[in-house]
């Protein structure tokens, strides 16, 4: 297992496209949003998102069209560049999107295209775009597929941002990544609705705390289905938020998210090798910061994170 002392996550990793490149996209998904003659009505969206999030009302906060956009312009822009640089620092992550000749990933909560532009930003400079024009003899490209599952509908967002992949990334490549939007309760989903044997990486990005939140039980009965049904190798990131505000209550006490998942996955306190899967990276408190230059219409957030990365045996 690997535990270092970075602090702070590189602005820019040169393995992915720039976060200048991430942040175009976004505005030119979202240019009718971001530019329109009347601001106020982008700005009072977000604070309805806003203080619903910090309510930890999550499906007040995305039960519209307006505020799922508002969100969209506003943080996802913010957490894809940081899960760029955060993707290219773990070399098992960057494997499944860049190395591998097929792979499929599944990004529980990832409605909001954060997980989605930054993975494609990393698959983007692995595509080789001569090998569709060669004269030699046709060799396959690789493939990536993303499916998305989120509680929310945010299929129409989604659609936006994967054809603005296609046109600005992608071009006639477009077929080589794959991406998917499932509108479901990851909680009430089968191991067939998720393909789960299948899988070669699942991310839960700022997503298990509100799941535990929302259904403890049914959370413990979600990592244990992965457990039974992810094959021998899938990985498993988690990122969450690093300090209190991670901390989930059982009973009367309050624990740290990441001692919960921990032991359930790897197994109880001293017993670390009975669980079915073994911890590759950890880190408990990561940033991630923006440069004061990028060009963009809104604030980009730092983020302050821990994360776990697991692969099953």
């Amino acid at each position: 297992m690997v535990k270092n002392d970075l602090k702070t996550l590189p602005f820019h990793n040169e393995l992915s496209l720039s976060p200048q490149d991430i942040l175009d996209l976004f505005k030119v998904t979202f240019d009718q949003q971001l530019y329109r003659d009347d601001r106020q009505i982008l700005s009072d969206d977000i604070q309805l998102v806003k203080s619903e999030l910090f309510n930890r009302n999550y499906s007040a906060a995305f039960d519209t069209a307006e505020k799922r956009t508002a969100y969209c312009c506003r943080w996802s822009p913010s957490r894809a560049i940081a899960y760029s640089s955060l993707f290219c620092h773990l070399d098992a992550v960057r494997a499944v999107i860049q190395k591998s000749d097929e792979s499929e990933i599944l990004c529980i909560g990832g409605g909001a295209g954060g997980e989605l532009i930054s993975i494609s930003s990393i698959f983007v400079p692995s595509v080789d775009f001569n090998s569709k024009y060669s004269t030699s003899a046709q060799v396959e490209n690789k493939t990536l597929k993303v499916t998305l599952v989120d509680l929310a509908d945010w299929s129409a967002e989604v659609e936006k941002l994967k054809e603005s992949i296609s046109k600005t990334w992608l071009f006639d490549h477009a077929n080589d990544l794959q991406i998917q939007f499932l509108k479901k309760d990851v909680l009430q989903a089968t191991s067939s609705d998720l393909n789960l044997p299948t899988l070669n990486l699942i991310t839960l990005l700022f997503t298990t705390n509100e799941l535990f939140t929302a259904a403890k039980a049914e959370s413990i009965r979600f990592f244990q289905l992965l457990s039974n049904q992810c094959k021998s190798g899938c990985h498993l990131l988690i990122v969450e938020s690093a300090g209190s505000f991670s901390h989930i209550t059982v009973g009367t006490k309050k624990f740290p998210i990441q001692f919960l998942v921990d032991t359930l996955l790897l197994g109880k306190r001293g017993q670390e090798d009975t669980g079915a899967w073994e911890l590759v990276q950890e880190h408990d408190s990561l940033w991630y910061r923006a440069k004061d230059d990028v060009d963009y219409p809104l604030k980009v957030e730092n983020m302050r994170f821990f994360y776990r990365l697991y692969r099953k045996k």
